[in-house]
């Protein structure tokens, strides 16, 4: 896949408002990065046939719940949505964490994704 292909679900994804603000962040030091992410994350990882973006998202916000990156968690709830997980589903997906991530862990994902949730629903959403 090509930069602009992974560019395009990033977009799909993320939004297009987080992806500006990520391009306005951009600096020489940090662009390298920022390639790297758009061309294997997105262009790689999230166009590959095998897993929906559905399921994608419920292995990513998982993944980020178990590693406390929960800066990361806020932004993939919004994907998530956006990739067609309703809040039930992010809810149970949340729970399964706490089994098998910790319950600390999973506190603070609620913490975040209730945040986030009333957030869009306001229409604060970025």
């Amino acid at each position: 896949m090509s930069y602009d292909d992974g560019m395009r679900v990033r977009r799909e994804v993320l939004g297009d408002a987080h992806v500006d603000r990520a391009q306005e962040r951009t600096t020489e030091f940090t662009l390298d990065f920022q390639n790297l992410i758009t061309r294997y994350a997105w262009g790689e990882i999230w166009t590959r046939p095998g897993l929906d973006r559905r399921t994608r998202s419920c292995i990513t916000l998982t993944a980020l719940v178990a590693r406390g990156h929960l800066e990361e968690l806020a932004m993939h709830v919004r994907a998530a949505r956006r990739n067609g997980l309703t809040t039930d589903e992010i809810k149970e997906v949340l729970l399964q964490t706490a089994i098998y991530c910790g319950v600390p862990a999973a506190n603070a994902a609620f913490a975040v994704a209730q945040r986030v949730l009333a957030e869009d629903a306001r229409g604060d959403a970025g």
